[in-house]
């Protein structure tokens, strides 16, 4: 910072470096509606994660009365991608629009 002797202020510099304007888009193309959609809701097994499961479901429900739900409770508190749940996992994305995941301690 360098103080302006004259007028007792002081100019501040940002210390993040210019960059070009990207737009940020998912990884994924975003809905552009819920209603009529089926939201997948999964949870790791941890018991606050399934205990989350019908609360999250009611609130989606209260906003977007024609959503379907279809939840996916994994077995064990490892990436699925390396259990058993794995192909499970695959056959249950094929049947969703979108996903929302819940975890907790």
């Amino acid at each position: 910072m360098n103080k302006n002797k004259l007028n007792g202020q002081y100019e501040v510099l940002n210390p993040w470096a210019e960059v070009d304007p990207v737009p940020l888009r998912g990884i994924s193309l975003r809905l552009v509606d819920l209603n009529g959609r089926t939201v997948g809701l999964f949870a790791n097994d941890k018991i606050a994660a399934r205990s989350m499961l019908p609360v999250v479901e009611q609130k989606l429900r209260e906003r977007f009365p024609s959503l379907k739900f279809s939840w996916f409770l994994l077995d064990e508190n490892r990436d699925v991608m390396e259990t058993k749940d794995k192909a499970r996992l695959e056959e249950w994305v094929k049947g969703i629009d979108a996903a929302v995941t819940l975890v907790g301690d």
